[in-house]
């Protein structure tokens, strides 16, 4: 499976989303480092991203391939976020 870039205007629309949301905050950090590749220290960009096959294949499953597919939708990475985060609370 090859990586479909994310198109620059989902992420900047989705880091407003979640900037607006403090209480999210935390909960989008530890997600980022949980989906990181494994080592992403050691390799250029030396950022905690997840590996872009992985990002594809949930981008695939979620919104579907070709003509049919769907744009990725910042509110479903918001939403998704309040999910992770009403776990986290539910089980501390």
């Amino acid at each position: 499976m090859s990586a479909q870039p994310t198109p620059w205007t989902f992420w900047a629309r989705a880091a407003l989303l979640v900037g607006a949301r403090p209480r999210l905050w935390a909960t989008a950090l530890r997600q980022l480092l949980r989906l990181a590749r494994p080592g992403w220290w050691r390799t250029a960009p030396f950022l905690p991203l997840p590996d872009p096959d992985y990002l594809a294949f949930r981008l695939e499953t979620q919104y579907g391939t070709g003509a049919a597919a769907g744009a990725p939708d910042p509110r479903d990475l918001v939403e998704y976020l309040e999910w992770c985060r009403e776990l986290e609370v539910g089980t501390s």
